[in-house]
């Protein structure tokens, strides 16, 4: 059994709604596909808008640590909004998801963040942090998003703040596995 079927249920593969990609079919990765289509069923964003699964990575007191951003809306050469998905509480997901959106692009700030659980979600302006709606209806469509842009602040993060950013993002995405310790990652070197 691999180290990711130690602790999530594997269905097989699905093929990827915004790539055709085969991924590894979870529970979590058909709630990644469902907001995948509402962001563009229900949304009205191109495919060609959204960036899937990209990714932040980080290397803080020896941790190394890969932080999955689920999805990324880009409109006019501009990144507006990053969402990302995790199972639970919504709390636990906002301060991380407004690192990432702070840090993610290091030529401006994304706007709006969004956490979502695939059951709720959340809508933060990335500066304040401040909670603009709940809900999944709370996420924006393609033409209220268009709407805003010229009052949104894209303005970069200052470079001595990126660093802080950066060590909140690597310290509550890192996996603590079942022996309590960050789990060790296949090919990573101890230093």
């Amino acid at each position: 059994m691999s180290d990711v079927a130690s602790h999530h249920l594997i269905y097989g593969h699905l093929r990827d709604f915004l790539t055709g990609e085969s991924l590894v079919d979870t529970d979590d990765e058909r709630y990644r596909q469902r907001l995948a289509r509402l962001l563009v069923e229900e949304r009205g964003f191109a495919k060609s808008e959204i960036e899937p699964r990209l990714i932040i990575e980080t290397l803080f007191a020896g941790n190394f640590v890969s932080s999955k951003i689920d999805f990324v809306i880009r409109i006019a050469g501009k990144r507006l909004l990053l969402l990302r998905y995790g199972p639970g509480s919504l709390v636990t997901r906002e301060r991380p998801a407004l690192a990432a959106a702070r840090v993610l692009d290091p030529t401006q700030v994304i706007p709006l963040a969004v956490v979502s659980n695939g059951e709720d979600a959340e809508l933060l302006e990335s500066r304040s942090g401040r909670v603009l709606g709940q809900g999944l209806k709370a996420i924006p469509d393609r033409a209220t998003l268009t709407a805003q842009l010229p009052g949104l602040d894209f303005s970069p993060l200052a470079e001595k703040r990126r660093e802080p950013e950066l060590r909140i993002l690597n310290a509550f995405d890192i996996e603590i596995c079942c022996a309590g310790a960050p789990c060790a990652l296949p090919g990573a070197k101890e230093g």
